[in-house]
């Protein structure tokens, strides 16, 4: 496709899942009769990504318990009261907190991608997620014996190899979630904790050649969950600008459900660097309503005022369920959005005279 189009990751898990990993955790059935569950889920999610048209797919984060805390799946020392994330609708979701060390990933993510690229002869991206997102479960008072900075030697190692792991497994791209971003400005407007964000993140990033940059992203967004999110009333003039100092090849923005798309855009083009490519959002995943082909090729004429097309791709401005027990969206209804923005996207380029 002349734009490139590519999901951001989750689709809402299948009822029967749900009820599995439910009864799992009860202890009333076997891990081997949740990963057929599982492995179920992820062909079927794969097929009906397929029958989309996207060039690009996911296995829709179908066995995550979450996008952001995959890696925690199991580690011992941890204690359910770590830092709490409110949403707007009044909401929260509550990360754990690490009570000692050293710290280690349980799960990488390159164990999704795997099983992903059994099934499907299409390109595979994979998520992970970013590490000053882990991070926010070292508490403020420290751990005794295990200091901060010795955690984010840690930290910054199993960040590296989630991601290395991922490329060495043949995944199209990696993309870092990173929707602490923006809440991070809502914690502190005075930017420092954006700031130590970046850095921390940038730390990871340096490990990586300037090729495999290119097939490293970042993801943007205020959050989104059970149909609300955490920091959309953020302006998102303090977040773009230092966003693209992060050193990766591609981003991926939410502008569909951004209240002025246009000035987002016109920070974008400022602070963007010519080696980086912009995946602009154009469907709402919190929207009920499934937007139309000629909606989404609308969008993507705006951004290509202002972002050159040669270096312009599109997205869904955040995944459909990050976390597993979200299913304020259907599976029909994200998947009727993808096909949308996947048809727009080729309008898009009809219109623009690249097919």
């Amino acid at each position: 496709m002349p734009i490139p189009t590519e999901p951001i990751g989750s689709i809402p898990r299948p009822d029967y899942l749900l009820t599995g990993a439910a009864e799992f955790a009860a202890g009333r059935t076997t891990a081997e009769e949740l990963a057929a569950l599982n492995l179920r889920a992820v062909t079927e999610t794969l097929r009906l990504f397929e029958e989309t048209g996207s060039p690009v797919i996911t296995d829709g984060e179908q066995g995550k318990p979450s996008f952001a805390t995959y890696p925690l799946a199991g580690l011992a020392s941890l204690a359910p009261d770590g830092v709490v994330i409110p949403f707007a609708d009044g909401h929260t979701r509550q990360l754990p907190r690490l009570t000692a060390g050293p710290f280690r990933y349980q799960t990488h993510a390159d164990e999704y991608l795997k099983l992903a690229r059994e099934h499907t002869t299409r390109p595979v991206k994979q998520a992970v997620i970013a590490a000053s997102a882990v991070g926010l479960v070292y508490p403020a008072d420290g751990i005794e014996g295990y200091s901060r900075d010795e955690f984010l030697a840690d930290l910054v190692n199993e960040a590296e190899a989630d991601i290395r792991r991922c490329l060495d497994a043949g995944a199209d791209s990696v993309q870092i979630d990173f929707t602490e971003g923006r809440l991070s400005l809502k914690l502190d407007p005075s930017g420092d904790l954006l700031r130590s964000f970046i850095d921390l993140n940038n730390t990871v990033l340096e490990r990586f050649t300037a090729d495999e940059r290119q097939k490293i992203g970042v993801h943007t967004c205020p959050g989104g969950d059970q149909d609300s999110v955490h920091s959309l009333d953020v302006d998102y003039a303090g977040l773009l600008p230092a966003l693209f100092d992060l050193k990766a090849g591609r981003f991926f923005v939410q502008l569909a459900s951004e209240t002025d798309p246009e000035a987002a855009l016109g920070i974008i083009a400022k602070h963007s660097k010519p080696d980086q490519r912009v995946y602009v959002g154009v469907i709402d995943p919190i929207d009920p309503r499934v937007e139309t082909a000629e909606e989404v090729r609308d969008r993507i004429l705006t951004a290509a005022r202002h972002i050159p097309v040669e270096r312009l791709g599109t997205c869904d401005d955040c995944g459909f369920s990050p976390f597993a027990d979200d299913t304020s969206t259907s599976r029909q209804i994200a998947f009727a959005k993808i096909k949308a923005r996947v048809e727009g996207t080729r309008l898009a380029a009809e219109s623009l005279g690249l097919n």
